[in-house]
């Protein structure tokens, strides 16, 4: 079988992870690859970081900052494979995850395979730390979507699919309207522009969490409109595949989710997001949170629950940038 698959690497002030997750990808087993990682812009000397790798398969490709976005869809106009998977700068690859999703696939066109995936802060965890998850099984996509959504934390990470070629051409590329969760309205588009999820044992990606500036701890009020749209756009691709009382009760706990992330800010965005939720019947979801917020609220509601724990993150934000301040003054 020689199939070659496109690895797109969007990258933007990346430098302390991103050659670490470029040479993830080149330590495949499955050889017949090429890496286009855009820089979209750094600052950082991101871009210094693996130039002297010499490996022919990795190609770097510059432009102005443009966003996740537009370096996902520009990375996609340089590829050549017939399998295409997005991929974050600061995650990492098994070495046998193309193999084994490229085998799952079988030369389909119409299918996409999925992952196993695991967070990590410092060093990654080993794989008798992955755990099972309700994800982990072939699906319908639309079926795979109502289930993921129900409870309205899904894991949507890019790196999990591999994509044949074809389905991105027919479905469309990134929204570079969007920033915060553009993965959401991507993947609700791409997934149900195919015929089955295949579920790859084994191939596992390590996602990073926990990064100050990543894309997911944005607040900015541009931030929360992408989210906004985001989720209002990717809940109507599952109503126009399907409107039945299951995915009016997925999309609605994804929307309702929306509300108790942001309260108390944003009133506007949140009635809209009310409003919604209300037409398509309700929704029973209850507010996520850490384990302090989850106790405090059944004393004190999850409303006031909320604004005691963004009190309690902005102090530790505080004396966290207070430390690293410290640290970087000359001794």
């Amino acid at each position: 079988m020689n199939t070659l698959v496109s690895i797109v690497m969007p990258c933007y002030n990346a430098a302390p992870y991103v050659r670490a997750a470029v040479e993830s990808v080149l330590a495949q087993t499955w050889k017949d690859l090429e890496l286009i990682v855009v820089d979209d812009g750094s600052t950082d000397g991101s871009k210094e970081t693996f130039v002297d790798i010499t490996d022919p398969r990795l190609r770097i490709v510059h432009q102005e900052n443009r966003g996740q976005c537009a370096a996902c869809n520009r990375g996609f106009l340089e590829a050549s494979g017939d399998l295409i998977k997005f991929f974050d700068a600061d995650d990492l690859m098994d070495e046998e995850l193309l193999q084994r999703q490229v085998m799952r696939l079988d030369n389909r066109t119409d299918a996409i395979a999925v992952g196993e995936w695991q967070r990590f802060t410092c060093q990654p965890k080993s794989s008798d730390q992955f755990e099972p998850r309700r994800m982990y099984r072939d699906a319908a996509p639309l079926e795979w979507l109502v289930t993921e959504w129900s409870e309205a934390r899904p894991m949507m990470q890019c790196g999990l699919f591999l994509i044949p070629r074809r389905i991105l051409q027919e479905r469309g590329l990134w929204d570079e309207r969007l920033s915060l969760i553009n993965d959401f309205e991507f993947f609700s588009r791409i997934l149900l522009g195919s015929s089955e999820l295949l579920y790859s044992e084994g191939a596992r990606i390590h996602y990073r969490s926990g990064l100050p500036n990543s894309l997911s701890r944005q607040k900015s009020r541009k931030a929360v409109e992408s989210a906004f749209l985001s989720l209002m756009l990717g809940t109507q691709h599952l109503l126009d595949a399907e409107n039945s009382a299951r995915t009016r009760a997925a999309c609605a706990a994804m929307l309702k989710d929306f509300e108790f992330t942001h309260y108390p800010g944003h009133p506007d965005l949140r009635v809209k997001v009310r409003d919604r939720v209300r037409e398509l019947g309700g929704s029973t979801l209850s507010p996520d949170g850490p384990p302090g917020f989850q106790k405090l609220r059944r004393f004190i509601g999850w409303k006031l629950a909320r604004r005691v724990q963004h009190i309690a993150e902005a102090l530790e934000l505080n004396s966290a940038s207070r430390n690293s301040f410290r640290l970087e003054q000359p001794q």
